[in-house]
């Protein structure tokens, strides 16, 4: 994990739009019956607003029944494979809404969006966004997306990231008890692309074939109070592979927890 100081990442010189990377994305929106661009804004006692990006996808189905799936991307502003990934999937299911199947997705691509327009880690703050969850915290990201998962109590978290000291793939399964069953052939898909990181020990956790259950106090995830809990998953690629490679690990991981979801739910009622 990176650890530069904040200031450093005040102090940096690199501009990204999030308005010209979800140009596409807006467009596409704009003549679906699927797609919606949906984005969250606040305004503090300031006047400053702040807006998080959100589409949703609905699949085809009957949607009294859909299973309702949230896809966090940019937590952390440097990452950028995940944002890419999650883009290219809302594309990929605009083309061909097949294996969206049973659900509505919403997506959100770029959770840290001070952070992403400058290639830094960190919030406007300095805080790290990925710690700060269920603390009571005042930082308005996060304000926004606690809101979002207390409204919308997903069936499925799925969490993309990058990680600067693994050589492969690797992901933390938590939640629902059938989430190591999505988990495993999603880092089978993605080894196509990308390594997996068999090591013993991963991130200062115990790991078991590149799957991790334990995990850091903070991060983006379920309300501690939700029943049924759902199956939540981090994704995480190394960040020193090729970042074609990167998208298509995350790409490939998803569709494979989706379509891996759904069967065992549909097993479960079957039995």
């Amino acid at each position: 994990m990176k650890t530069l100081h904040a200031a450093e990442v005040r102090g940096t010189a690199i501009r990204r739009s999030v308005a010209t990377l979800l140009n596409r994305m807006e467009k596409l929106a704009s003549r679906s019956d699927r797609l919606f661009s949906a984005h969250l804004e606040f305004t503090d006692p300031r006047g400053v607003t702040t807006t998080l990006p959100r589409f949703l996808f609905t699949g085809p189905g009957d949607r009294s029944s859909f299973l309702r799936v949230g896809i966090f991307a940019g937590v952390h502003g440097d990452e950028e494979s995940g944002v890419l990934a999650a883009l290219d999937l809302i594309q990929e299911l605009h083309a061909n809404p097949a294996p969206a199947l049973g659900y509505e997705l919403f997506i959100y691509p770029v959770c840290n969006p001070w952070g992403f327009s400058r290639n830094a880690r960190w919030l406007k703050s300095g805080a790290d966004l990925n710690r700060e969850f269920w603390r009571g915290s005042s930082e308005i990201e996060v304000l926004m997306l606690e809101g979002q998962l207390m409204r919308l109590a997903f069936d499925g978290i799925i969490a993309l990231h990058t990680d600067d000291t693994s050589e492969g793939i690797y992901g933390f399964a938590k939640g629902h008890q059938l989430t190591r069953y999505v988990l495993e052939p999603a880092l089978e898909a993605a080894s196509r692309h990308l390594p997996r990181n068999f090591d013993r020990s991963i991130d200062n956790f115990q790991a078991n074939m590149g799957i991790i259950e334990q995990g850091y106090t903070g991060i983006l995830g379920a309300p501690p109070t939700q029943k049924p809990r759902p199956f939540e998953i981090v994704f995480e690629t190394p960040h020193a592979a090729s970042l074609e490679a990167q998208i298509k690990a995350h790409t490939a991981a998803m569709s494979i927890m989706l379509e891996r979801f759904r069967g065992l739910i549909s097993e479960a009622q079957n039995i």
